[in-house]
C-alpha cells in the first residue's frame, strides 16, 4: 500500500472508530431502557439517545465520509486495499449515498421518538391499550414513509425496507420463497391436526419458580459456550440480544411462571445471536464489519440453537436430568420422551415467540403481509388490530382475544424495525440448510449433543460463519458453507421428517 493511501486509511479508521464508539454508547442506553431504567427517566433518556443518534448520523453522512468513500472507491486505490477494507468502503458508501439527503435534525427527531415509543409500547402491552400506543406508531410509520422517499424507492416501497435487513432481498423473492414453503407446510399442519397421536403438554403449565428457571438458563448458556466474561443475562419484557462489541454482548429473557420452556428457549435463541457476535474476528473490531452480515443469517444462528439443537431429542437426553433436579416436584414423574414430545407439540397459538417450529413461520407470514399492506397499500395504523386479527383467523384459525395477545405482542414496530420479520423465517431456512452441511461435516453431531459436548459445534460455526462478521454477504456465506444459494426445501424436509416421526403420520 502506498504511503499516501496508508495515511488516508489511518484517518478513515479514526472516523470509523468514532462511529463505533457512538454506536456502543447508544446501544448501552437502549439496553438500560429495556432492562429496568426508571420510567420517570424515559423522556430525558430518549432525548439523550436522539441527540447521540443525531451526532452518529452526522458522522455517517458527513462530507468527510463522502470524501473518504470517494477516494477509496477509485480503482487505483481500491486495488491496494484488502477484501475486508474494500467491503468496509462499500458498506460505508452505501449508507452514505442512501442517507445523505435526510436532514440530521429530522433523523434525530425520529430517534427520540423511537426510543420513547418502545417504552410506551411496554406500557400499552401491559395495559392492553392499543389506543395509547397508536399515536406513537403512526408517527413512526410516517417517518419511515418519508425516509423511504429519501432512501429511494426500489421495486416497491417495502423493498427499500427489506434491503436494510437482508441486502438485495426483494418482495418478489420473498413471495416466491414463502409460497414454496407454505405449499409444503400447510398440508403438514393439517395432517398433524388430524393425527390422534397428540402429546400430553399439561405438565408444562405448572408453576415453575423464576429463580430456578434463571439458574437452569445460566447453566445451558454456559454449556453452549456463551462467554459470561464478555456478556450477561438480564430480564426484559421482550427478549433480545445487543452486541456492543465482541467483548460485550448482552442478552435478556423473560420468565413465565406457568411456562418453564419459554425462558429456556428464549435464552437459547438469544444465546445463538450472542455466540455469533462474541466470536467475530478481533481483526474486525472497531469497524462496520464487526457485526452479523444480515438479520437472516443472524436469525439462522438463534433458530439453530433454539430449535434444531435445543428442541432435539439428543439435547434432552443429556439435559433433562438437570432440569428435573431444578424442578423435582413438577417433573419427577415425567419421562424424557414425554418431555421431548411436549416441547415439540404443534398447536395454533397467539404468541409468536412461544410458537412451535412449524406454525412459527405462519406467524411471520402474517407480519410480512401486514407490513407490505402498510407501506405498499397505505394501511393505516388505526386499522392494524382489525387486520391482524383477520390474518390470524385466516392463517391459524384463531382470533386473539386481546391486543396484548395480538398486535401489541412484538417490540419491533415500536422501534421502527419494519422489514425485519421476514428475517426470522429466512433464518429458519438458512439454519436448516446449514444444519444439512453441518451433519455431513460433523457426522458425530447428534452424539456430541447427547454427550453435552456442544463446543465442537460452536467451533464449526465460528470457523464457517461467526468469524467473518459482515465481511461476507449473506449469499456468500450460505454458498460458501453449503455450496448452493438459499433453498427453502431444506427447512420443509427437516420439518416433515421431524413431525412425521413425532406424530406418527
Amino acid at each position: 500500500m502506498e504511503q499516501a493511501v496508508k495515511e488516508e486509511w489511518e484517518k478513515f479508521q479514526e472516523l470509523l472508530s468514532k462511529i463505533s464508539g457512538y454506536n456502543e454508547a447508544i446501544g448501552l442506553l437502549h439496553w438500560d431502557l429495556r432492562t429496568g431504567a426508571p420510567r420517570k427517566g424515559v423522556e430525558v433518556r430518549s432525548g439523550t439517545i436522539g441527540m447521540l443518534s443525531g451526532e452518529l448520523f452526522r458522522l455517517e453522512t458527513s462530507p468527510e465520509m463522502g470524501e473518504f468513500t470517494k477516494f477509496f472507491s477509485r480503482p487505483d486505490v481500491a486495488n491496494q486495499l484488502s477484501d475486508a477494507q474494500n467491503k468496509i468502503v462499500k458498506d460505508c458508501l452505501k449508507e452514505y449515498e442512501r442517507s445523505k439527503s435526510i436532514p440530521s435534525k429530522k433523523f434525530e427527531e425520529y430517534s427520540v421518538l423511537a426510543a420513547h415509543s418502545e417504552s410506551m409500547w411496554e406500557e400499552a402491552k401491559e395495559n392492553d391499550d392499543f389506543a395509547s400506543f397508536e399515536p406513537y406508531l403512526s408517527k413512526i410509520v410516517a417517518f419511515k414513509q418519508e425516509f423511504i422517499d429519501y432512501w429511494g424507492v426500489k421495486d416497491t416501497r417495502y423493498d427499500t425496507l427489506l434491503d436494510m435487513y437482508e441486502p438485495d432481498l426483494t418482495v418478489a423473492k420473498v413471495d416466491e420463497i414463502f409460497g414454496r414453503l407454505r405449499a409444503r407446510l400447510v398440508p403438514l399442519v393439517e395432517a398433524i391436526s388430524a393425527s390422534p397421536n397428540k402429546p400430553d403438554t399439561e405438565f408444562l403449565s405448572q408453576i415453575y419458580a423464576k429463580e430456578q428457571q434463571e439458574k437452569f438458563g445460566l447453566f445451558v448458556l454456559e454449556q453452549m459456550g456463551y462467554d459470561f466474561e464478555a456478556g450477561r443475562l438480564d430480564e426484559s419484557v421482550h427478549p433480545f440480544a445487543t452486541g456492543l462489541n465482541p467483548g460485550d454482548v448482552r442478552i435478556t429473557t423473560n420468565y413465565l411462571l406457568d411456562n418453564v420452556t419459554s425462558a429456556i428457549f428464549s435464552s437459547l435463541h438469544e444465546g445463538g445471536h450472542a455466540l455469533y457476535e462474541q466470536n467475530i474476528s478481533k481483526d474486525l473490531v472497531g469497524t462496520p464489519l464487526a457485526t452479523g452480515t444480515s438479520m437472516g443469517i443472524h436469525e439462522s444462528q438463534s433458530r439453530l440453537w433454539e430449535n434444531m439443537i435445543g428442541r432435539s431429542r439428543a439435547f434432552w437426553q443429556r439435559y433433562y436430568g438437570d432440569l428435573q433436579q431444578y424442578f423435582p416436584e413438577q417433573l419427577a414423574n415425567v419421562e424424557v420422551e414425554q418431555f421431548y414430545r411436549a416441547i415439540n407439540s404443534v398447536a395454533n397459538s397467539f404468541i409468536r415467540i412461544e410458537a412451535d417450529e412449524l406454525t412459527y413461520n405462519l406467524h411471520i407470514i402474517v407480519r410480512y403481509e401486514i407490513e407490505k399492506l402498510i407501506f405498499n397499500e397505505g394501511l393505516e395504523v388505526k386499522d392494524l388490530p382489525k387486520v391482524w386479527n383477520a390474518k390470524y383467523q385466516e392463517y391459524l384459525g384463531i382470533t386473539p382475544p386481546s391486543n396484548a395477545l395480538g398486535v401489541l405482542q412484538d417490540v419491533h414496530w415500536s422501534g421502527g424495525d419494519f422489514g425485519y420479520f421476514a428475517s426470522y423465517s429466512l433464518g429458519n431456512m438458512y439454519a436448516a440448510q446449514i444444519l444439512n452441511t453441518l451433519r455431513k461435516e460433523l457426522p458425530e453431531f447428534d452424539s456430541l449433543i447427547a454427550e453435552g459436548n456442544l463446543l465442537p459445534i460452536k467451533e464449526w460455526l465460528t470457523d464457517k460463519i461467526y468469524r467473518f462478521g459482515k465481511s461476507l454477504t449473506p449469499s456468500q456465506i450460505i454458498e460458501q458453507v453449503t455450496g448452493e444459494p438459499l433453498n427453502p426445501d431444506y427447512l420443509a424436509d427437516y420439518l416433515e421428517a421431524k413431525y412425521t416421526e413425532l406424530y406418527k403420520l
